[in-house]
């Protein structure tokens, strides 16, 4: 029986100056179907998007896209949506100040002549919220939702626009375990109704679970096409062609954990938000030696973020009711980030685009920004030793990049992040805060960040880890810290902790 395909992607190809993207890149997806996309960061999957989306216009690649048997050559974005194609982004695109049924229908807004029909508008808004089994006022602005929630705006968005075929990028990377799971939930209920999804992710427990189709793609090139029915879906065997080779332990093991002395405490942590005077942190107690990886695991909300920005100079401008940091046999706070790092203290944002990095400057001045004293000569930065160190961190950390003179918005995330952390290692940190530091990177990059983490650690440094992916927690960390609604609930080796043990005191519940 011949196939129905909704979508073809004959032999595109879009080359860039000096980079080829994509090469010859074929990809068909099946009416109905789930089809996950996946491959390293910088494979390509985005740029393949960007084509069916319209963002990269006809003429400026080579190939063919086939909808329903039907050529198309998509000028802009609003050719491709007219199609019933919908695209929502790793970054999401809402007005956070319109309300929710303005965000819904904004840029094709419903009509009575020439003014918007604003009642109408409301009830189809409605009417899409519950196609998505989102339960808000559709009055409320947008940027009163939690992520979650505002993902599934975009996608009642994407279906008031008569959409047939969606794709998610990303769509699961902020999300925590509970709206992860609303979230492909309601995928498969779109299949149900007809709808197509087209997904790329990097999380592979969510790809096996979710996926019809798989397809792979490595260096701008389709490696394969693996159908859950019949082929071979294990997360290994996707690892192996996303990557190009073996990688049997995704979590590399140090050749011993030798902790030494605590080089890092916080002493009874009691944080307040002056806006609302609500306590976000209670009575925070924890820990790390040097030389030991130290997991901070919760759910989304819990406060591991907070608790890191109030040890690391306070820059959201909580207020500080009770406790201490102790450094180096030295408590007390710092008053600022600045004051923070020259204690050798460093912080890798989970926000790299941000918070982290400076997208329009070039990989040379992300890497050493934190410390110029350590560059000038004089009034003026010694410009040669600049360049000497951003090249020495680019080879050492396996930075993907065809100069340093390269600007830090056109790498891949995994990249991106590579640099995050070598701008951080720059300032000579003796304890580090890595807050997602794996978040929307592929399973390639992550084992480097991976193993960079072993070899700061055995080189005597102190890690704090913040992850919502707890198999990361668990196969990195030798202890780990669990938070829920402000509070520390418990503590665990890592021999004895279980994912049903770190739930368990992440939702305060009884954890034996």
């Amino acid at each position: 029986m011949q196939e129905d395909y909704i979508l073809e992607m004959q032999d595109i190809t879009k080359e860039f100056p000096g980079v080829k993207a994509l090469d010859h890149v074929n990809f068909k997806v099946k009416r109905g179907e789930i089809h996950c996309l996946v491959g390293e960061n910088g494979a390509g999957k985005s740029t393949l998007m960007k084509v069916l989306s319209g963002i990269y216009g006809h003429g400026t690649y080579e190939g063919n896209i086939i909808l329903d048997g039907e050529v198309m050559k998509f000028s802009n974005i609003a050719d491709s949506e007219a199609s019933g194609i919908a695209i929502i982004n790793q970054e999401l695109a809402l007005f956070p100040k319109l309300s929710v049924y303005e965000n819904i229908f904004f840029g094709h807004e419903l009509r009575k002549g020439k003014r918007i029909d604003w009642e109408e508008t409301i009830r189809q808004a409605s009417h899409f919220l519950e196609k998505v089994r989102l339960d808000v006022d559709p009055s409320i602005p947008a940027g009163q939702l939690n992520v979650g929630n505002q993902q599934l705006v975009e996608i009642a968005k994407a279906l008031s626009k008569n959409c047939r075929l969606l794709v998610l990028d990303e769509p699961t990377s902020s999300l925590n375990e509970d709206d992860s799971k609303n979230l492909l939930d309601l995928i498969r209920e779109l299949k149900e109704s007809g709808i197509t999804s087209i997904m790329i992710s990097h999380k592979l427990r969510e790809v096996t679970a979710i996926a019809d189709t798989i397809t792979v793609l490595r260096d701008g090139q389709t490696i394969c096409s693996l159908d859950a029915g019949k082929d071979d879906i294990s997360e290994q065997n996707i690892i192996r062609n996303m990557v190009g080779r073996n990688i049997e332990n995704i979590y590399p093991k140090r050749a011993g954990h030798h902790s030494g002395k605590v080089a890092f405490e916080i002493r009874n942590l009691t944080v307040e938000d002056p806006q609302t005077g609500k306590e976000r942190l209670h009575n925070i107690n924890l820990k790390i030696h040097a030389g030991e990886i130290v997991g901070l695991q919760g759910l989304m909300g819990a406060g591991r973020t907070e608790c890191a920005l109030s040890v690391f100079g306070n820059p959201t401008g909580y207020r500080i009711k009770s406790g201490e940091v102790v450094m180096d046999g030295k408590s007390g706070w710092f008053k600022s980030p600045r004051e923070a790092i020259d204690a050798g203290l460093a912080y890798v944002s989970e926000d790299r685009k941000g918070n982290g990095l400076i997208l329009i400057q070039d990989v040379k001045y992300n890497t050493t920004f934190a410390n110029l004293s350590k560059l000038t000569r004089g009034i003026a930065i010694d410009k040669e030793k600049e360049i000497v160190i951003a090249n020495d961190y680019k080879e050492k950390f396996g930075i993907k990049t065809p100069s340093i003179e390269q600007k830090v918005q056109n790498l891949s995330g995994g990249n991106q992040q590579k640099v995050q952390i070598a701008k951080w290692l720059f300032t000579s940190p003796k304890e580090l805060i890595l807050d997602e530091p794996t978040r929307g990177i592929d399973v390639g990059a992550k084992y480097e960040i991976y193993c960079l983490m072993n070899q700061m650690v055995e080189q005597g440094m102190a890690i704090l880890m913040i992850s919502s992916e707890l198999p990361e927690v668990l196969g990195m960390a030798d202890r780990l810290y669990v938070m829920s609604e402000g509070k520390i609930t418990g503590e665990l080796s890592v021999e004895e902790a279980t994912e049903e043990k770190v739930m368990a005191l992440a939702i305060h519940a009884d954890a034996q």
